[in-house]
């Protein structure tokens, strides 16, 4: 009986576990079949290079991060204020898509065509806040701003050093998306620039 080839999903799983840790350079199929305990003639069986490698992770964290999050949000009961606020806890606090979406972003930076990706998964995502969002504000200039300050929040936290005193991190985000996410003043009721109400 001739021995079994490790799957094509373990090569992309170490791929990713190596994108996570070390950024795109640590990808490589020597060090992926050493991890997996293999020669890395296996790997030729499901790639023909590298960069089909990186193609089929791309195309497992882009599932992962939304399709995935996105099926398992509208099976979830609640308003679309919660399930927003469930898609970011899924993908941003998730251990294992987090680091592999910060890494992507690292990479995005200096990769057009990742760049791209990046952009359509995040439009996907922005598209979830807006639809939530645009639930309790009708003023579509608002819902905009609300979106990108939540998608700010969710991300940048990730990178802030910063102290919170007398506070947790966790507290200080859960009540920045209280206030992102709130019904907050009536839209004709909200002060101009001159501070006096509309």
């Amino acid at each position: 009986m001739g021995s079994l080839r490790t799957p094509r999903e373990a090569w992309i799983d170490a791929g990713l576990r190596a994108l996570a840790t070390g950024g795109v350079d640590a990808v490589r199929v020597e060090v992926l079949a050493k991890t997996l305990g293999v020669t890395k003639g296996g790997f030729y069986g499901y790639f023909s290079d590298r960069e089909a490698l990186l193609t089929g992770m791309l195309d497992t964290w882009e599932r992962e991060a939304v399709d995935d999050v996105l099926a398992e949000v509208e099976r979830a009961d609640g308003n679309a204020l919660d399930k927003a606020q469930l898609a970011g806890r899924l993908t941003f606090s998730n251990d294992r898509l987090l680091p592999i979406d910060l890494a992507i972003r690292d990479w995005a930076r200096r990769d057009a065509s990742i760049s791209e990706r990046l952009r359509r998964v995040d439009n996907r995502r922005m598209e979830l806040l807006r639809d939530a969002i645009g639930t309790v504000c009708s003023d579509p200039d608002e819902v905009e701003a609300r979106s990108l300050l939540a998608f700010c929040a969710a991300i940048g936290s990730h990178f802030l050093a910063a102290d919170h005193p007398g506070r947790t991190r966790e507290e200080v985000i859960a009540r920045a998306g209280d206030l992102i996410l709130s019904r907050g003043v009536r839209d004709g009721n909200r002060p101009n620039a001159a501070g006096q109400k509309r």
